[in-house]
């Protein structure tokens, strides 16, 4: 057993550019965030202006961002643990165990809208959330890290059945930046409470269709109403997070919970990469707005539509596949079986391609970024980055469903040849 433990650590250690990759993305990304917000904000919102419009040292530090990132993730954790919902069991751990989650973050997006719209009627300005954007994401930076300090140094008391084999490299030659960057625990809890599920579709998630909506009301103080376009990314992106909430319980079978640790790249992942990157588009329209004919709107929204459809069909039928193979809406289609004693999907969705899934997230992502024209290449910043994340994600479930099935993912492969867009890739 410990051969085959310190090869899946060692090969794991490869990923994401190693020790060097794990050094330069903490300082890199972060970077990252804040100039983009930068230029979404300036005049001529060009990625390649040079000297590049960099903010004074002074707009990037409020008080009021601090108070703001923290009674939001109090809201959110005081949200998460009211006793609504239903309580689902994630995978089988190492040990045997299985752990239980709180499924009701649909619950607590939909307490949170109710309070956005008390605010609202109070006359709270949340398009102030505009000019606060960049002290909001210093705070949310700050926050990750010091999490993942927390996480970190936390993991050395962590039993060794606890820990992530990609996050922990080893004890004789330990390497920390990178153990630190991948997370070395599977599953910090704090007594009950799981701080990897709750980062990954509380605060973020529901922090990004919040600052959309701050954008919005930005937009209606300085034109007097909001236009089509932007009615159109808060519209598509709200349904996007609310998708995922109110189908919270297929996050259990995720890489993110179950293969990967809570370090860094998680951490910063879900606090500030998501609500700060996802949402450029709604930022870019108060700045440069954008007029759209009908037509062009209704195309965009068939896009859309069509890119959810996919997305949508082809999760709930995994999903279901997964909970109960005999169900009368997968129990017909064609499968082929491993040595683990899973069958892998050859019909259906998954008979289209090998994730229909990711296919349906890349129309959408193209239709978040069409409101905002085609002048500037910052709105499609998501999308670019998207692609570049989904093919290599796809690389790492490669990886991985090679390892764990062997040939009869080599038989897959021959039957499914295509991995995200027919006939093309």
């Amino acid at each position: 057993m410990k051969p085959n433990k310190h090869k899946l650590t060692h090969s794991a250690e490869r990923e994401f550019g190693g020790a060097l990759g794990a050094t330069c993305i903490p300082v890199f990304l972060p970077l990252t965030v804040l100039y983009l917000l930068s230029v979404c904000r300036s005049p001529a919102a060009s990625v390649l202006q040079w000297p590049p419009p960099l903010p004074p040292t002074a707009h990037l530090w409020d008080p009021l961002a601090v108070v703001l990132i923290v009674g939001w993730i109090t809201l959110q954790s005081f949200l998460y643990l009211l006793p609504i919902g239903k309580v689902s069991e994630g995978l089988v751990l190492r040990d045997g165990s299985r752990l239980k989650y709180p499924i009701n973050g649909f619950h607590a997006l939909s307490i949170t809208a109710v309070l956005l719209i008390v605010c609202l009627w109070l006359g709270m300005p949340h398009g102030y959330l505009f000019e606060l954007i960049l002290p909001l994401a210093v705070c949310a930076i700050g926050v990750s890290y010091l999490l993942s300090m927390y996480l970190y140094i936390r993991s050395f008391w962590a039993p060794q059945h606890a820990l992530s084999l990609g996050g922990n490299t080893g004890e004789i030659i330990r390497n920390p930046l990178y153990d630190f960057f991948m997370g070395r625990e599977l599953n910090p809890r704090i007594g009950d409470f799981d701080l990897k599920y709750f980062c990954e579709l509380r605060p973020g998630l529901i922090g990004w269709v919040v600052i959309n909506l701050g954008m919005l009301m930005k937009e209606v103080e300085l034109r007097g109403s909001p236009s089509l376009a932007m009615l159109l990314v808060n519209g598509f992106q709200l349904l996007y997070v609310t998708d995922a909430l109110w189908n919270e319980e297929a996050v259990l079978t995720t890489m993110d919970i179950v293969h990967d640790g809570f370090g860094f790249m998680l951490a910063f992942g879900d606090l500030a990469w998501v609500p700060f990157t996802y949402g450029l588009q709604a930022m870019f329209l108060v700045v440069h707005p954008q007029s759209l004919s009908t037509l062009g709107a209704a195309g965009i929204i068939l896009l859309n539509g069509i890119g959810y459809y996919i997305f949508r069909k082809s999760n709930s039928q995994k999903n279901q596949f997964r909970r109960d193979p005999t169900h009368k809406s997968v129990a017909h289609l064609e499968t082929i079986a491993t040595a683990t004693g899973k069958r892998l999907l050859v019909s259906g969705w998954w008979g289209f391609v090998r994730h229909p899934n990711y296919l349906g997230d890349l129309l959408m992502a193209l239709a978040w970024s069409l409101p905002c024209g085609m002048s500037h290449i910052l709105p499609y910043f998501y999308v670019i980055y998207f692609t570049i994340l989904l093919i290599h994600r796809e690389a790492r479930d490669e990886k991985h469903c090679r390892a764990k099935y062997g040939l009869a993912w080599d038989t897959y492969c021959r039957r499914v040849p295509y991995r995200i867009i027919p006939y093309i890739y």
